[in-house]
């Protein structure tokens, strides 16, 4: 039997993509997918922008049958709103439902949401069981240790937070006024999963940027599975190499020039498809330095990349480029 979300059923150790703003979307989430994520989730959701009808938060709930298992995740602090968002969250029909506390943007963080609520543990329990008690979905949870050096409770946190009906809880080894700052401290994490009151699930992040590592953690700090975000960023691969170094003790080939411009014109192409063309351009932006590091003289061809706004120089410079380094 593997890892379990409720009925979910994610393998014995599951690899999941971290809900991130502006890259968690559905182009992205596609490509995660096909290099073997076990579990992906959406960009993190305001609940508030859902009460209010907010567009750009509606866009964010589409979801797609290939993408499965997946889960909405969610922010926002007053309670009136995460309920009336949470019916259009469950029609929306994801396997999952995941509350933010973990974000550390001081734009969220001032509203007592993301990761603000670490300064209020009573609150985040409270709302928690709100969800929980209001939804026939699973309820997961994703947080960091602590909002400061001297808060790092995370372990007596994830208790009380299965205590009101949690399915699994995934936890970014840093507090929130480290930021991203500093190295991750797992030394935590594993002692949540150490708990012997603790049932359900214990998901690593945080820093996990190549397989070696990922299996270094593995048996270090005995967790579940392993969510990988920035690390993913112009890299799906990283699910591909990462399990093939799991299962059968060797790395995968690096993707060749010509799959990763294949990917980047597909990114590229379903952004645009699904948000509009200045949008789409735009946040596929983050994707190409990433895409095609290490290649020595990309950079005049990077240059066009995050600057133009125009399909079709963009997809001449992406051909331009693979023919460049392919006969190179």
């Amino acid at each position: 039997m593997g890892v379990k979300i409720g009925n979910l059923d994610l393998g014995d150790f599951p690899l999941l993509l971290a809900p991130m703003e502006d890259v968690s979307d559905p182009p992205f989430r596609a490509l995660c997918k096909d290099q073997g994520a076990d579990m992906l989730y959406t960009e993190f959701i305001s609940t508030d922008g859902l009460a209010h009808g907010a567009a750009k938060s509606i866009q964010k709930l589409d979801i797609y049958p290939e993408e499965r298992p997946i889960g909405i995740q969610i922010f926002g602090s007053d309670e009136e709103a995460m309920l009336t968002s949470l019916r259009m969250v469950e029609e929306a029909n994801p396997d999952v439902i995941d509350i933010n506390y973990g974000c550390p943007v001081k734009k969220v963080v001032c509203k007592m949401a993301g990761a603000g609520i670490l300064q209020d543990i009573p609150r985040m329990v409270r709302l928690t069981k709100l969800i929980v008690d209001n939804t026939h979905l699973p309820v997961t949870v994703k947080t960091r240790l602590g909002w400061d050096e001297s808060t790092k409770f995370i372990a007596e946190v994830a208790e009380r937070l299965q205590d009101v009906g949690i399915y699994a809880i995934s936890i970014h080894g840093r507090t929130r006024k480290q930021m991203y700052r500093g190295e991750a401290d797992w030394r935590l994490i594993a002692e949540t999963k150490a708990n012997p009151r603790l049932d359900i699930p214990v998901f690593g992040n945080g820093d996990i940027d190549h397989p070696e590592k990922l299996m270094e953690y593995k048996k270090k700090y005995g967790i579940d599975g392993i969510m990988i975000g920035r690390a993913a960023i112009g890299n799906p691969w990283i699910f591909k190499a990462c399990k093939t170094y799991m299962e059968q003790g060797i790395h995968a080939p690096n993707p060749s020039i010509s799959e990763r411009v294949a990917t980047a014109k597909r990114h590229l192409d379903t952004a645009i498809s699904w948000k509009g063309e200045k949008l789409g351009i735009l946040e596929t932006r983050r994707h190409y330095g990433p895409y095609f590091r290490g290649f020595p003289g990309v950079k005049e061809f990077r240059k066009i990349l995050v600057t133009s706004m125009d399909i079709n120089e963009l997809h001449d410079t992406l051909h331009r480029l693979e023919h460049r380094y392919l006969h190179a």
